[in-house]
């Protein structure tokens, strides 16, 4: 099988090294740079990539995503849709080329999206950006997809191939907000174009226009994913909190947490907004619920939040508040064990030392 890697490019050149090296297991890596000023280009043609330039306006991730397939030669088996800020873990050709069937055209795989400081995955989910050449296209302006037209899809999952992300942490997600404006707006009924919007607006401090697109994702038809609708009533509840309308925020997350409640997430909201009005038998009853969930579904919904030490760090100042000294310690002990770096939770330890000392004269 013939297996490409395909991607667009814009001032990448500190990444180019790095992701080549992690393609090489390909045939041939194609890339589209759409404008750069510093110096990717050379740095990709130097490492034998076929670079093409074209400037996208106005810029749409969808039409970028598709002008770089089109490099793909005609004879491809597999497209390979990375960014450069993304690195495949050594031995992915080989797995995909045991777990590809005849009549597969789409892979299903492994992606960290972040880490946490001490280097462990603290987002991972599914991808699908591996596919077959014929039959696919990128649609939507922004958190573009492949969308499918010859049929119906055959997907293969496996978690032998690893992809993790480490992105560029200055660069500006300002073309965003605008361009998932018009994503709603050339298909309004889209439901996840939606959702976006309203944690876009959430992130941008707009909380009244996130809480009405929010709603009006519930709303649509097609928004039936129940990880999906909890998370937007998840969003809705901290629009509520930012604006201090408290009452609305725990009806918000109680409809959450109904609408997924096999779902660590509503449960550790709802905690940490007792948190934050000081409510700490509360804390402790949604956080000890939350510990009931032993499954961690492998969706990009998942907060990190949830299965981090937050919830042991929560349980401990609660437990404090409520004068159970030695349940606290037990509780900050878990969340140093998960956490061992965090010297604030350190710091809360010997307080508790200090409590339970005097507690025991």
């Amino acid at each position: 099988m013939k297996v490409c890697v395909y991607a667009i490019c814009k001032n990448e050149e500190q990444f180019v090294e790095r992701w080549v090296q992690s393609m090489q297991e390909a045939d041939a890596i194609y890339v589209l740079d759409t404008g750069s000023t510093d110096g990717s280009v050379q740095k990709l043609k130097a490492l034998g990539v076929h670079v093409q330039k074209k400037i996208i306006r106005p810029w749409r991730f969808d039409v970028a995503r598709n002008e770089s397939l089109k490099l793909l030669p005609s004879d491809t088996d597999i497209c390979v849709c990375t960014d450069l800020d993304e690195v495949f873990l050594p031995g992915w050709r080989k797995t995909l080329e045991e777990v590809w069937q005849e009549h597969t055209t789409r892979l299903r795989y492994n992606y960290n999206w972040s880490f946490d400081d001490l280097g462990n995955p603290a987002v991972n989910f599914y991808i699908e950006k591996i596919h077959a050449l014929s039959g696919y296209r990128w649609t939507h302006p922004v958190h573009e997809i492949l969308s499918y037209d010859r049929g119906e899809e055959v997907i293969v999952t496996t978690d032998r191939i690893t992809v993790n992300h480490y992105p560029d942490s200055t660069k500006s997600r300002g073309s965003y907000l605008p361009l998932l404006e018009l994503s709603v707006k050339e298909d309004p009924d889209d439901d996840r174009s939606r959702h976006y919007l309203g944690r876009e607006y959430m992130f941008y401090g707009k909380w009244n226009e996130a809480i009405d697109t929010l709603i009006g994702h519930l709303h649509l038809p097609r928004a039936t994913w129940k990880d999906e609708r909890c998370a937007s009533m998840r969003f809705i509840a901290r629009c509520y909190k930012e604006l201090k309308r408290y009452d609305e925020a725990k009806m918000w997350l109680d409809k959450a947490i109904k609408e997924a409640p096999y779902l660590r997430d509503p449960y550790v909201e709802r905690a940490l907004l007792d948190y934050h009005l000081e409510d700490w038998a509360s804390v402790e009853e949604y956080c000890l619920k939350a510990l009931e969930i032993k499954n961690h579904a492998k969706t990009y919904i998942n907060e990190p939040f949830s299965w981090n030490e937050t919830i042991y760090d929560l349980l401990s100042l609660s437990c404090f508040y409520q004068g159970k000294i030695d349940e606290s310690l037990k509780y900050v002990d878990m969340a140093i064990a998960i956490n061992p770096k965090d010297e604030r939770l350190k710091e809360n330890r010997a307080l508790i030392l200090q409590k339970k000392e005097v507690s025991d004269h």
